[in-house]
This record gives C-alpha cells, structure tokens and sequence, in this order.
C-alpha cells in the first residue's frame, strides 16, 4: 500500500469512527516554537509550570516520541445537542455557567479510544508501526499541528478555527513514524479586522491578536489555579463556574459550527443550566458522582466550591444565595472559607447601597 492510498484510508477510516475531519503534516514547528519559548519568558503560563519543564518536547515531537516523522491530526465537535443555549445562561446571575465542553462524558477518554481504534486499524491492515495516541495528555502543540495539517487557522483567541465548522471542536493526534502523504498547511487567516473575541474578554485576557495571558484568563482561574483567585477578576468572572466560552460565543465564524451527535457529549445531571444555590449544597461526595467521568472532576471540590462561591458574590441578593453562602461559612476549607466571606462582603455592599 503506498502512502497516498494509506493516507486517504486513514481519513475514512477516521471519519468512520466520528472524526469530523483528519489531516496530516510533519514535526516541523520552528516558528511556533519561538512563540512559545517568547510566552514562556513573559510568564503568560501562570501557574502551569508544566508548561515550561517540559521544554522543547511539546514543539519537537520526534523528541517527546523518538521516531514520529508523521502527525495524524484530528478534531470532534462537542457542541452538546439539546442544551440551553449559553447565552441565556450567562445573562441569568442566579444559574451557573460551565463551558460547553464539559457538559458531558470527559473527552479524553472518549477520543483516546476512537485514536486507539485508529491507530489498531492501520495496523490490521498495514502492519506493525511505531505510534503514540494524545488527546491534551502530553506537551503538544496541537492547534499548530492541527493548523500545519489543514484543519483551520488559529484565531485572534489562540482557538483553532475551521472554516465550515467555527471553533467548537476537540483535538487530537497520532503521533507516527509510518511515511504518510503530508497535507498542505492551512496558511491564510480569515480573522480580518474583526476584533469581537478580544473585545468581549471579561477579564482582558486576550492582550493582542493570537496573545493570550493565562494569569488573566477565567478558563485557567477557574481550572488550572488551585489558589486563591485575585480579587480583582472576581466580579469579572461573574456566574462562569468551570471555564469560560464567551470567546467562542461571539465569535462568527461559529455559525458555522454543528452539534456532536455523540451521545456522550449530552449534558449530564442538567449542568446546562443549574443554579448556583443547587450546585453549592452538593456535598463532596455528590460532586464526586456526579462528575464520575466527566472533566470537572480534575478541578477537585474544593476549587469547584471556591468557584460557585465566587458566582453566588456576584448573583442577586436573595435570600436562598445569601443563606446558601452562610451554611458554608465555617467551611473545612480555608480556600473555601475565604471565597465565602468575600461572596457575603459583595451582598453587605449591596444592602448598604
């Protein structure tokens, strides 16, 4: 089989097992790198010093998996069918808002098997191969990767965006050593003058096109910060409880985009549109079952109730928020304690106003 038609197979093979699109390209990511070690310097990661000890590896992947010459690049949507539309969530303080990507069954589990499934095929009919499976699971630069093998173009908001598709999809890669036919590059971008994604960033995370600082951003606050959250984003965050889509929201290449037809990516025990007073008299032992197997269980219950506490300082001053926050004022958590007694200082300020 030459490496054309083994190319062409993979993409079918792909599209057969839900990917809505596949590409390939080489390990080559020279200027991405410069890019990357440049945001490093600034200290734009936060917290996330993974992203710095890992070094050169998540932009040379012949070094992260010695061999791989080859990148299979593919992406899923994960726009849940059937969910409240977010907007109507964002605009109501008292419901919580939680990304739309998190409604659901946790995706990396769910795109690592389909990868998996890929990868076994193309070795049924090709033969032994060296490869290695990532779904967000090892330094990779995947919206690059994903870019170098046509799938879209990376936004003025670090997304990567795909012309009859918008930006709500997954990605993932299958890093290989086989000799495959290389895609052309998605080179053009079609952002233009538009500067709606940087405008509407609640906390001004996008500093300029293609630019973002993580320390500022409300997804990496409310997910990858463990710590207290600075007070000057809390009101921003506003009732965005797990990450932040606002970005993707006004974004209009996303009329484009389509609903996965995935039924693990349906929303789970209503999280589309719950209250915030419903979500903080979860115990941690609710939390812990009703996220089996969903992302928001990475975050842990603490940092999940710091972050509904901050929603409830900034929902209307009603009885059940107030009395909800006063339950947990002498919360185990000192974190937790802290958000609480900021949340009741906000409704202290509104009854004196």
């Amino acid at each position: 089989m030459d490496k054309t038609q083994l190319s062409e197979n993979i993409k079918n093979w792909g599209s057969e097992l839900g990917f809505q699109q596949l590409g390939i390209t080489t390990t080559a990511l020279a200027e991405d790198e410069t890019y990357l070690l440049d945001w490093l310097k600034l200290g734009r990661h936060g917290a996330m010093s993974y992203m710095e000890s890992h070094g050169t590896k998540r932009s040379r992947p012949e070094d992260l998996v010695p061999g791989t010459i080859s990148v299979i690049s593919a992406r899923m949507d994960y726009i849940p069918p059937s969910s409240k539309h977010p907007m109507q969530v964002l605009n109501n303080s008292k419901l919580a808002y939680i990304s739309r990507y998190a409604m659901g069954r946790d995706y990396h589990k769910l795109m690592r098997q389909r990868l998996q499934k890929l990868a076994s095929k193309i070795e049924k009919q090709y033969g032994n191969f060296g490869y290695r499976c990532f779904v967000d699971s090892a330094p990779v630069l995947e919206k690059a990767l994903a870019r170098n093998a046509g799938l879209g173009w990376i936004g003025k908001h670090s997304n990567l965006i795909n012309p009859k598709a918008g930006s709500w999809f997954f990605l993932g890669e299958i890093y290989t050593d086989l000799p495959l036919k290389i895609d052309k590059p998605f080179n053009k971008n079609h952002c233009g003058s538009c500067n709606a994604c940087i405008d509407i960033c609640p906390s001004k995370a996008i500093v300029a096109p293609m630019q973002v600082d993580a320390r500022r951003c409300i997804s990496y606050l409310t997910i990858e910060l463990r710590d207290s959250i600075p007070e000057e984003f809390r009101k921003m965050i506003g009732n965005r409880v797990y990450g932040c889509d606002d970005c993707q929201l006004i974004c209009p290449w996303n009329k484009f985009s389509k609903n996965s037809e995935e039924d693990d990516f349906r929303v789970r025990h209503g999280l589309d549109s719950s209250t915030l007073v419903e979500l903080f008299a979860w115990t941690e032992t609710i939390f812990l079952k009703n996220t089996e197997g969903s992302a928001i269980r990475r975050i842990g219950y603490e940092c999940w109730s710091r972050n509904i506490a901050i929603g409830l300082g900034n929902a209307p001053s009603t009885n059940s928020v107030i009395n909800a926050l006063k339950k947990r004022q002498n919360d185990p958590s000192n974190l937790v304690r802290e958000h609480v007694a900021w949340a009741l200082a906000q409704h202290n300020m509104q009854e004196k106003s």
